[in-house]
């Protein structure tokens, strides 16, 4: 599946729980019903992905967590709040340079949902 359509299945899925449940819930109740959205279109996906840091040749859980991973190929990092803020970005960003992976695009691309 390309990432442009992949995208656009996931916009969809996050579409549809919104209009079901508004704004003002917690992260966790939109991951919940994010997940069983994607899982109903048919997209593979990891909750709650661990995100390792290596220190002196040792990987450690340092309590980083990938909100949702979809296809092994996005990353959706879900937020409940009024406004992204530049922290949100920074964490992000700090994840991408965690995993060191390149995502073969030259600039990353954050969607952000007025709600």
């Amino acid at each position: 599946m390309q990432i442009n359509e992949l995208s656009s299945k996931i916009i969809g899925a996050a579409i549809e729980v919104h209009k079901a449940l508004g704004p003002g819930l917690l992260e966790s109740t939109y991951e919940e019903c994010l997940c069983h959205e994607l899982n109903l279109r048919g997209l593979s996906f990891e909750r709650q992905k661990p995100l390792s840091v290596t220190y002196k040749e040792k990987k450690l859980d340092c309590g980083y967590r990938l909100d949702v991973v979809v296809e092994n190929a996005i990353i959706l990092e879900l937020k409940s709040c009024e406004k992204i803020e530049p922290i949100h970005r920074a964490q992000l960003l700090t994840y991408l340079t965690r995993i060191n992976r390149n995502w073969g695009i030259e600039e990353l691309r954050i969607e952000e949902f007025k709600i």
